[in-house]
């Protein structure tokens, strides 16, 4: 079985959305949708989204998952618009639970929020099978950027998350609340001992100097040629890499209003007693 994948390169924040569906059937699910953020201005958009709606609805496509692979720190997700213009059910990985009440802590959100998951249409645990018409899917739960990375395999086709970069980059980083290298590590071999010519789509590009962005490898191309995890690296290797590299990185610019989204199924947080709806800049906290 191999779906077709319509990708959608967000330059601003260096995401892939994807449309997967099959020929002949008009069945699909969005996967890491991304809604329009100035920080400068604190304001919102939906062009990215809109290119998808445009697309599914040219296709004459009927959304059954919009799915995220986590709660993302570089872009906040479109998903609860695209439910309403589209349908569909919000899903992620049950995991989302225990980055929920990290989150709710760090940002000291309202007491009525909910650290059950419940903010999302479904939860997916370790294996689990669903439908996209006649494709059948499996989510496979691969932690250690986050504790809660889901990938989903769909066909010969698999939307890694955040876990693998194209070969040229690498992988995650490890160093956000619950992030662990050596489980980071366990995901991608588990990734990688997939056939080898399993397509892999990425959820971000961040291309070197030189080429254009780029989203699809294999799983023969990354165990070849990754330069943080290719055949031969050792998880104590790995583990020592991982430490060293994200020590010398910058947080991502828009983690703050990301992650307090994103945690919400991509819904905004309440409105204060006027009307204007605010995100949380916890200071000197991360």
């Amino acid at each position: 079985m191999q779906p077709t994948i319509q990708p959608f390169f967000d330059p601003a924040t260096w995401t892939v959305t994807y449309v997967v569906y099959q020929e002949r059937r008009p069945e699909c699910a969005i996967i890491d949708s991304v809604l329009d953020y100035d920080p400068k201005a604190g304001r919102t958009s939906t062009v990215s989204a809109d290119k998808v709606i445009a697309f599914v609805r040219e296709h004459e496509l009927q959304v059954e998952w919009i799915l995220e692979t986590h709660a993302h720190a570089d872009h906040l997700s479109a998903a609860p618009y695209l439910r309403r213009q589209l349908g569909g059910r919000i899903a992620i990985g049950q995991h989302i639970r225990s980055v929920q009440g990290v989150f709710k802590k760090l940002f000291n959100l309202e007491p009525e929020f909910r650290l059950d998951g419940s903010q999302f249409d479904h939860l997916f645990e370790e294996n689990e099978e669903f439908a996209i018409g006649g494709m059948t899917g499996k989510a496979l739960h691969v932690p250690g950027h986050t504790p809660a990375d889901m990938a989903y395999q769909i066909g010969d086709a698999v939307f890694v998350g955040d876990t693998l970069f194209m070969p040229d980059v690498g992988t995650a980083r490890c160093d956000f609340p619950g992030g662990n290298a050596h489980e980071l590590y366990r995901s991608i071999r588990k990734l990688l001992d997939l056939p080898g010519d399993t397509r892999l789509f990425m959820c971000h590009d961040y291309p070197p100097e030189g080429r254009g962005p780029m989203w699809e490898t294999t799983v023969h191309a990354q165990r070849e040629c990754n330069i943080h995890v290719h055949d031969g690296v050792s998880e104590e290797q790995f583990f020592a890499m991982r430490q060293a590299r994200d020590a010398t990185l910058a947080m991502p610019t828009l983690i703050l209003p990301a992650v307090q989204v994103n945690i919400r199924a991509g819904e905004l947080p309440p409105a204060d007693a006027n009307g204007i709806r605010y995100l949380k800049i916890p200071l000197n906290a991360i």
